[in-house]
């Protein structure tokens, strides 16, 4: 039987459980014993390791390099997220190009290559996962190797009229081509790549395959998931906790609406404060029934974009508060901690109102664990971006443009409003699809596209 290799960037930290990234959750199901994990160990050193240190925790082999200063800085703070990250999030704007960045991160790829080939079987499933390591198939196949090499792409990927904005977009576009296998959330992605192909290298292509270079690479989109099971559990055991019962009484009865992101410009989080302002003005009925709870982690603190986003949020939580509040009634609680999966499923549960409202987002798991939460016989209803990849599978919330303040009002008013008998129906639609598209669903489905990959 095939080893199965999975490269990521980061790589889950030795003998704990899966993080609460949606990588690590989802890829849990399938790091099972034999497996090797190969990336990144979120360390840097004097320089770039040459060979990865190696540990062992649950039969899972996990082999990681440290990264000098310089690469991290042009590799990962540089070209991956100052370039990449805002240009698949159609923030072009916001996108830094340099070639130094660049060149950063084909050598990273480069070292990751050279590091991970000795380690490798030729009857490997090697799949490689996101943006970070688009460059790592070309690498290795440089080096000789002909195994299957399969990549999933983990945020959105965009059409070729926004893609050409980045230099070298043909470049990427046939590193990408050097897999046997490439994934995607959604069919809307795996198109974009698919026009991408043809527009900006040339490629021919079909439905669901590109020929480049005597290559031929299947494309496909497979919507990640969670285990909703297993987060159905931790909400119904948190409702039972001393955290949560505090929370309940600081409610005082009121509904709640909740939110739970990392602290990036691509969630929308101005749009959906301004959003909640826009429900308090127009729809005073709500004034005292209803709190609404923003947990935005901090993330990537050493970013301009990142501190700048930071400082608006500050100002307009106290403007929004500043304006609606009563002595006994601070409408908007806005916190930049982390909060604990367990804590986070229980505030989910007796939440009236999930709200998810990317700009753009590859999937957005947050929306899933919403669902998976709910108590079926009094559910809260999703809010719902139309542009997270969720929406696709997720067609009984209710859908929203994040880009429409009033429009994500009335969406609030609405759920507020809801009759416990469209909540159920609404619900009862939305649990099948997540309980049906689980993490475990998503790595049988894309494993078994990539052994069907003739090579």
């Amino acid at each position: 039987m095939a080893r199965l290799v999975i490269v990521s960037n980061r790589v889950p930290v030795l003998g704990r459980r899966a993080q609460a990234g949606g990588l690590a959750v989802a890829l849990q199901s399938v790091a099972s014993p034999g497996t090797l994990w190969f990336g990144w160990s979120g360390q840097t050193a004097h320089e770039t390791s040459s060979t990865p240190k190696i540990g062992e925790a649950r039969g899972v082999s996990y082999a990681t390099l440290d990264l000098s200063a310089s690469d991290y800085q042009h590799f990962y703070v540089g070209f991956s997220n100052a370039t990449l990250w805002p240009l698949f999030h159609f923030r072009t704007g916001l996108m830094r190009y340099s070639r130094d960045d660049y060149a950063g991160y084909r050598s990273v790829n480069r070292s990751f290559a050279e590091a991970l080939l000795p380690l490798l079987r030729p009857d490997d499933l090697v799949w490689v996962h996101d943006y970070h390591l688009i460059p790592l198939a070309e690498e290795l196949r440089r080096l000789g190797y002909t195994g299957r090499l399969g990549f999933f792409l983990h945020i959105p990927f965009v059409p070729p009229a926004v893609l050409q904005v980045l230099p070298p977009a043909a470049e990427l576009v046939r590193m990408l081509c050097a897999y046997d296998l490439a994934g995607f959330h959604t069919r809307r992605f795996a198109q974009d790549f698919l026009a991408s192909a043809k527009d900006l290298a040339g490629a021919q292509v079909t439905e669901d395959t590109v020929r480049l270079d005597g290559r031929v690479t299947s494309v496909g989109a497979f919507p990640i998931g969670i285990d909703p099971a297993a987060f159905a559990r931790s909400a119904v055991r948190a409702m039972e906790t001393g955290y949560i019962a505090r929370v309940r009484e600081s409610l005082q009865s009121r509904a709640l609406i909740v939110s739970a992101d990392r602290l990036d410009y691509s969630k929308g989080l101005p749009n959906r404060l301004e959003g909640f302002g826009r429900l308090l003005a127009r729809f005073p009925q709500h004034h005292r029934k209803a709190s609404f709870l923003q947990i935005a982690a901090r993330s990537r603190e050493d970013v301009a974009e990142y501190q700048s986003l930071r400082r608006e949020l500050d100002r307009m939580t106290g403007d929004l508060n500043g304006r609606f509040s009563h002595f006994d009634w601070v409408p908007l609680r806005y916190m930049t901690q982390m909060v604990q999966r367990p804590r986070l499923a229980g505030l989910f549960r007796m939440a009236r109102i999930g709200l998810v409202t990317p700009l753009q987002d590859g999937m957005n798991l947050v929306a899933k664990e919403f669902v998976a939460a709910q108590d079926s016989e009094d559910p809260g209803v999703l809010v719902l971006s139309r542009f997270a990849g969720a929406a696709e599978q997720l067609r009984d919330a209710l859908i929203v443009n994040p880009y429409d303040s009033d429009e994500i009002a009335d969406a609030m008013h609405a759920a507020l409003e809801m009759p416990l008998e469209e909540r159920q129906r609404r619900h009862d639609s939305l649990r099948e699809a997540v309980f049906q598209g689980t993490a475990a669903q998503f790595c049988a489905s894309y494993l078994e596209a990539f052994q069907a990959v003739p090579i």
